[in-house]
This record gives C-alpha cells, structure tokens and sequence, in this order.
C-alpha cells in the first residue's frame, strides 16, 4: 500500500492557494500544508471529477479541470482547497522535520516509492489497480490517482480553458469522501457529483436532463462492484456520457475504488464501446499491496 506522506488534498474545491493533506497509509488525515509547488498551473477541464496523486483535478466554477504545467501542460502534483489554511508544516506530529521538502515532485512524499508501472498502463498504486490506456490518449500514474484523456479542444464556455473528448480516472472512495457501504450505494451516491462536475457549471450550463443507460451489477479485476451510466443534456456545448464505476480494491477488500469516466457526444470524440474496453481491461497493480487483502 501507499506509505504515509504528502499527496494533494482530495478536498479541495479549486479556490485558494494549493495545499497538500496527510495520507497516513490507510485514510486522509486533517492536516494539511501548503503545496511546494508554486509554479503557475494552467487548467484543463476533463469532464470527470476525481481529485487525487499526480493526476490532480479542481473543480473551478463548476468545471473540472487536469492542472498542468505552464510549460507545455504537463501533469501537475499539485492540488488547492480553501477548507483549511496552510500550515506549511513537513509532517503532522512535527512541523519542520524535514523542512517543507518537496519530495520527489510528483505526488510523492520523501522516501515514497514511484507507482510500478508498465507500458500501456496508468496505475493507481493506492487504490491497487492498472487501467489499460487506449491508443493515443495520455494515461498518467500516480501514488493516489491515475487517469487517462484524450482529445483537448476549446472548452465550449470559456475558449481560453481546454477541454478534452474523454476522461477516466480513478481513486480510493475514501479520496473522494464517498462514505457509501456497498458498491452498488456508492455508484449511485456518486454518479450525480460525477455528472454535475463533468458537464455543469459555467463551462457546459446547467444540466438539462438525464437518462440512465445503466445500472448493474459488474466483475472488475475479478471483484464484484457496480456501475451506473448516464446520458446528459447541457445547456451548451455537446451532451455527454458519464458512468460512475465501483468495486472492492483487487488490493484490499476493506478498501472501494471510484473510476469516474466522461465521454463528449460528438464525431471527435471516443466511442464509448472504448469504455467498456476499459474497464474489461482493469487489473491488479503490480507492487500496489495485494499482500493486504483483507486487511484492516
């Protein structure tokens, strides 16, 4: 499993300065710093919302947006919440042990392990799992989080933000404060966030209408989970598919995982046959502490 260190904090809302919470190997702790990466992010709205390791959304207005780099939109480690103010401290018990270290610059605290990997695959080492990344998308690992996009373009109510044709990204249910028991509870809890953080707010409107394409029970990574599919209307810009997907860690029985997936409706973008490839092709993570099934 993940070791304890400084990831983005998975509660922030895209106001305020960026912040790093506490993972203390098993959940998010309260307490939090300002993130040592200072850089100026630019924003790329993705249409699904999941905030978590490397692979770091914010909602701002509405929208959902991949924080990258300025220089040339790489992805960025850091995240921003306006629940807490920062208190700059290196660690929760004491505040100035290792000075504010950076760590390894990209999700990862000092002395964490990289995510292993392998070609084809983005990784998300906490929630235990691999997800297949499709030929000519961008799939990022991550200590917390992984995900997957493709297809950027103008986002359809501020041109001056990009937007992408599909988004799939994962992470722990405890990442996203989805405190449902069952997977089918969770998925049904969450689709709705999902929706509105993928195509409301002030990029897409308000969504108009919905309607469930699919709600069943479903095996990922030999585990039994759920997912819900939606179809929905905006107000601008095109309509698109949302699916809210849940299952048992293959890591930790103890532990849910969220794949939030979004897919425009457009001739540009993915089929979204290309989603259910996806989730056929999830898999147990090599190295990401399948040793602790069953754990508490």
């Amino acid at each position: 499993m993940t070791p304890p260190g400084w990831h983005p904090d998975p509660g922030h809302s895209g106001n305020g300065p960026a912040q790093e919470r506490w993972w203390d190997g098993a959940q998010w702790t309260g307490h939090v710093r300002a993130s040592p990466a200072g850089a100026r992010r630019r924003g790329i709205r993705v249409g699904v919302g999941v905030v978590v390791g490397a692979v770091v959304l914010a909602a701002i207005g509405g929208g959902v947006y991949l924080l990258g780099e300025d220089d040339g939109g790489r992805p960025g480690t850091a995240a921003s919440s306006p629940s807490a103010a920062p208190d700059g401290s290196g660690g929760p018990e004491d505040d100035r042990k290792d000075g504010g270290s950076e760590g390894d610059g990209d999700g990862r605290g000092p002395g964490e392990r990289a995510p292993q990997t392998e070609p084809g695959f983005a990784t998300d080492l906490a929630a235990g799992i691999s997800m297949p990344v499709p030929k000519g998308w961008q799939g990022k690992s991550a200590p917390v989080g992984a995900g997957m996009t493709t297809g950027e373009h103008p986002c359809p109510g501020d041109t001056d933000e990009t937007c992408v044709r599909g988004g799939v990204f994962s992470a722990p249910a405890a990442a996203l404060e989805l405190t449902a028991g069952t997977p089918e509870e969770a998925a049904k809890k969450d689709i709705a966030v999902n929706a509105k953080e993928s195509y409301g707010g002030t990029t897409y409107g308000k969504i108009t209408s919905h309607e469930v394409l699919k709600s069943e029970a479903v095996t990922v990574a030999g585990e039994k989970g759920y997912a819900v599919r939606w179809k929905v209307a905006t107000e601008r810009g095109d309509d698109g598919y949302v699916e809210s997907l849940v299952f048992p860690s293959p890591a930790s029985t103890d532990m849910l995982v969220v794949v939030r997936s979004g897919f425009d409706i457009n001739k540009d973008a993915p089929k979204l046959s290309i989603l259910d490839d996806i989730t056929r092709g999830i898999k147990a993570a090599s190295g990401a502490g399948a040793g602790n099934r069953g754990a508490a």
